[in-house]
């Protein structure tokens, strides 16, 4: 049962799925010792069922792929492997569902299927968190350049506002300086003259 468990706890199986050819998938050696069965009798399965298993959901690793692989582990446990491994996507873990119809096959496929799941909501998670991250930033470098543009325009502003400011100032000053006052010529008066006043 301590086996069973730890066979079936999400980061020993998340630590058992690849990506390769930009798909999540797990190893056919990985899945025969979960299901309790060996690779040879799991991938026998796969090959009497193959209309189960097209291509994009299971396929077989190439060399260089294998290579790359193994390249990524500093203590194997490949082994001796002659043959080249088959990986299973998602899909193809539903499909061989199916095909392996024990108790042990069942509680791990709803395992695997709850990883897979799991993945997938963390990975829309981080998306989600970054595309939000982005378009905050975008605004704040949009508010930076709005200051400093606003800045620009408040300063024009006041550039303006202090030149007509100058000029009502000077349109006053001129208005209240007194011009010297002229003697107005003597006018006539108007009326009657009569002989005593001339």
């Amino acid at each position: 049962i301590m086996e069973e468990e730890k066979l079936l706890n999400p980061v020993a199986i998340e630590s058992l799925i690849y990506e390769i050819r930009g798909q999540k998938v797990m190893l056919d050696k990985d899945l025969a010792k979960m299901y309790g069965v060996e690779t040879k009798v799991l991938n026998q399965a796969v090959k009497r069922n193959m209309k189960r298993f097209p291509e994009d959901i299971m396929f077989q690793l190439t060399q260089e792929e294998y290579d790359i692989l193994k390249s990524q582990f500093v203590t194997s446990s490949w082994g001796g492997t002659r043959k080249l491994p088959y990986v299973f996507t998602e899909q193809g873990l539903a499909m061989l569902s199916g095909l392996l119809n024990s108790d042990v096959a069942i509680k791990v496929n709803i395992a695997i299927m709850r990883t897979f799941v799991a993945i997938r909501n963390h990975l829309y998670t981080t998306q989600r968190v970054t595309a939000e991250l982005e378009a905050i930033k975008a605004k704040l470098e949009l508010l930076d350049r709005n200051d400093e543009d606003n800045l620009e325009v408040i300063n024009d502003l006041s550039e303006d506002m202090r030149r007509e400011i100058d000029t009502i100032y000077q349109a006053i000053a001129a208005l209240s300086v007194k011009e010297p006052t002229q003697k107005e010529p003597q006018r006539q008066k108007i009326g009657f003259k009569t002989q005593n006043s001339k």
